[in-house]
């Protein structure tokens, strides 16, 4: 009995086993149809997902998508549109506008040129007031100076609740001489004073809440209305005032020149700048945005300036112009089919004044400062080796003294 129930139970095994793989198969390909249900379920989402995007994107509506950043995990944009409500960050323009007005700017310029080419009338005519240096002296006598010799005289100008202190830096005795070897040599050191006293400034360790400003932010300089070539002075001055300062060439009272000379010529300066390097403002390789540049190209375009200056008025067709009067009629100066006089005003004051600041405080105020700390560095890596322990175990007698001196210098 017990060995025909054997025999009665193992083939019922026997007939199971089939059964059991059966039911294993059907559950795998019940799995298998399950994912792909849920695939084809992802990929319409997916197809649906992307159809909403582009419906949005036709709608205008900026998808905002989170970039990984290194210290901060996400970082999105968000734009007005998305806000719940206003926030009011658009007033931190008339914050910084409030404290602009109460505590003004300041900005230095500097005019190149020999004598008689109308330097101190158009600083007058650029900023309507009498500023240059010539105007303030009340007993003023024009001498041509032996050396060429900084002077410079400050204002502050307010307009419409706006103040401004301005600095004018005039340069009497540049090419006067009959050898003006090496005259450039007193500007660019007064160049390089300025930055340096504005350096020593930035290392005290009390420093002032706001630190005067007396580098130099633009350098106008006077080209005579020759009609012919740059001179080499005109070459050597600009090749090295280029490298540490902002320059802004101009054709000194161009109306001796016929319109044609006037176009022959400003096309011989660009060719004289572009051949010998020279670089005048504004640069390319400071154009921030293809809006910058465009408008920077018409600039270029347009450079060196053809001026007149004058502080006199006229009436002309019974309105007051600022002009110079002939027996041939008024030279208007902000009249552009008369001089560019007005796209000189446009740049150093009305679009590009900040934009000059940040050129000099960005670019040729950090060359210099860096420059100026690396040779310090050494100077002190130099000092500082001689303080060590000498072979009879004494130590250099001016080291640390030196060093000291060195470290308080700059």
């Amino acid at each position: 009995m017990e060995e025909r129930g054997m025999e009665e139970v193992e083939p019922a095994s026997v007939e199971d086993k089939p059964a059991a793989e059966k039911a294993v198969e059907e559950g795998e390909a019940q799995k298998t149809e399950d994912s792909t249900a849920q695939n084809k379920g992802t990929e319409e989402r997916k197809m649906e997902g992307e159809v909403d995007v582009e419906g949005e994107m036709e709608g205008e509506v900026e998808v905002v998508t989170p970039c990984p950043t290194e210290s901060h995990g996400l970082q999105g944009t968000i734009k007005g549109h998305d806000l719940f409500g206003y926030v009011g960050i658009e007033a931190v323009l008339d914050q910084m506008r409030r404290k602009t007005m109460k505590a003004g700017f300041e900005f230095n310029i500097m005019v190149v040129g020999q004598s008689g080419l109308g330097k101190s009338t158009l600083v007058n005519t650029l900023f309507k007031s009498k500023v240059s240096r010539k105007s303030c002296s009340p007993n003023y006598e024009e001498k041509i100076s032996k050396t060429v010799k900084l002077q410079s005289v400050s204002h502050v100008i307010e307009e419409k609740g706006v103040k401004m202190k301005l600095t004018v830096i005039d340069t009497p005795g540049f090419g006067d001489q009959i050898n003006n070897e090496n005259c450039w040599e007193p500007i660019v050191s007064y160049v390089n004073d300025q930055y340096e006293r504005y350096l020593k400034e930035e290392l005290y360790v009390n420093r002032k809440p706001r630190i005067p400003d007396t580098r130099v932010h633009c350098c106008v300089y006077f080209l005579p209305a020759t009609g012919h070539w740059l001179r080499p002075i005109d070459v050597e001055f600009m090749k090295r005032l280029g490298k540490i300062v902002s320059i802004v060439p101009v054709i000194a009272k161009a109306d001796t020149l016929t319109m044609e000379e006037r176009l022959e010529f400003k096309q011989r300066v660009r060719q004289d700048l572009k051949a010998n390097g020279i670089r005048v403002y504004p640069q390319t390789e400071y154009d921030e945005d293809p809006e910058d540049r465009i408008l920077n190209d018409k600039i270029r375009e347009n450079i060196p300036f053809a001026v007149v200056g004058t502080d006199k008025e006229h009436q002309v067709n019974g309105n007051k112009v600022l002009g110079r009067k002939t027996k041939w009629g008024i030279i208007e100066v902000e009249n552009v089919a008369h001089c560019e006089f007005t796209n000189l005003r446009d740049l150093l004051i009305r679009s590009h004044l900040q934009d000059l600041k940040d050129v000099t405080h960005n670019i040729h105020y950090e060359t210099f400062r860096v420059r100026r700390l690396n040779e310090s560095n050494l100077t002190v890596h130099g000092l500082a080796l001689s303080c060590f322990p000498m072979e009879n175990g004494t130590h250099g007698t001016n080291g640390t003294s030196d060093r000291s001196e060195s470290e308080s210098h700059l």
